[in-house]
């Protein structure tokens, strides 16, 4: 009997997807090349399994190098998970290519669509697999399944289901594309764009409703850019909070004010625009492992949201102050 040929594939992987899907691929397909983005961390997990199958990966420092992987080896297709290049038109028509989007497809076109997902309230998540046209996130869908978003779910917990999705579907859904499956169009009169990237602007305004600022943080978990506030001039990132739902109403309240600490179990209350927020874990600066929010901030007169900028606004604004009440006392005299 004679052995059935795997058809051959070249993945453009990145990010916190690219491992899964090379994994449902090479279960499936005979996979020819790993293209990554320049100047991104070292995937050890995706490198070390490559190298292990001798498949190799490279840096894609310009899209010349898919060009000519793809004249030379002839892929039966070209799968794209988290590479958020756009492939211009005339290279998508060297041969199939098929996308992998968390999203439900046509909603959260564009990126960062789990994040926005959670900081925008939506009660789903998805993964979408489709085909490749020159318009963004279009082309027939060749799978899609929807998952709840949870009350208390992050990001990164978001990625780990649909990661497993995306290893258990992607060979299979690739290989059917590949022997002819078209799939269904795409919904296009409900369309809606996403925003174009990960949020880099991630301070959280403390006069905000709990819930706000509580989605806002579970929206960029690290290794996300992670929501911030600032100490003491410093930058902080809080890596897990949650409401306080049992909190006592604050008369006079001013939000970013701790009100409670409990050094033994680790967690700080700060006061927001409606509520509390019971901060476990932050993230301080030059630290690469979250600590205890208690363990950082030392006492419950500290207040949350000052940048340096918004101190040196403060002091100015006192010297200004300052020189007015002067000018008025020298005229009176």
């Amino acid at each position: 009997m004679t052995e059935r040929l795997q058809p051959e594939i070249v993945l453009l992987a990145d990010g916190p997807t690219g491992f899964t899907a090379l994994r449902s691929l090479a279960a499936r397909c005979r996979v020819v090349q790993v293209f990554r983005k320049p100047d991104q961390p070292e995937a050890g997990e995706l490198g070390s399994f490559a190298n292990n199958r001798g498949i190799p990966v490279a840096e894609l420092q310009e899209l010349a190098q898919l060009q000519r992987v793809i004249a030379d080896a002839r892929p039966a297709a070209v799968v794209i998970s988290s590479f958020d290049r756009i492939i211009p038109p005339h290279i998508l028509a060297l041969c199939r290519f098929v996308n992998v989007h968390y999203s439900l497809l046509p909603h959260y076109r564009g990126r960062a669509n789990v994040n926005w997902a959670i900081i925008n309230g939506e009660t789903t998540a998805g993964i979408s697999i489709h085909l490749v046209i020159p318009e963004l996130d279009g082309g027939n869908l060749l799978f899609q399944q929807a998952i709840p978003i949870g009350a208390n779910d992050t990001v990164t917990a978001l990625y780990e289901r649909l990661n497993a999705i995306q290893e258990r579907e992607l060979g299979g859904v690739v290989v059917r594309a590949i022997t002819g499956y078209q799939g269904t169009s795409q919904n296009t009169g409900y369309a809606s764009y996403g925003c174009a990237r990960v949020p880099e602007d991630g301070e959280i305004d403390w006069r905000q409703p709990t819930e706000s600022i509580d989605r806002l943080i579970r929206g960029l978990t690290p290794p996300f850019p992670g929501a911030f506030t600032h100490l003491d001039g410093q930058r902080l990132i809080i890596a897990n909070a949650s409401p306080r739902l049992d909190a006592p109403c604050y008369i006079g309240r001013v939000p970013g004010r701790i009100v409670g600490r409990s050094p033994s179990e680790g967690w700080v209350d700060v006061l927001t625009g409606d509520g509390v927020l019971r901060m476990f874990s932050v993230l301080p600066p030059n630290s690469e492992r979250p600590c205890a929010a208690a363990s950082v901030i030392g006492s419950t007169r500290a207040t949350l949201g000052l940048s340096r900028l918004d101190l040196l606004r403060r002091i100015v604004a006192l010297e200004d102050r300052l020189a007015s009440l002067e000018q008025l006392k020298c005229a009176h005299e």
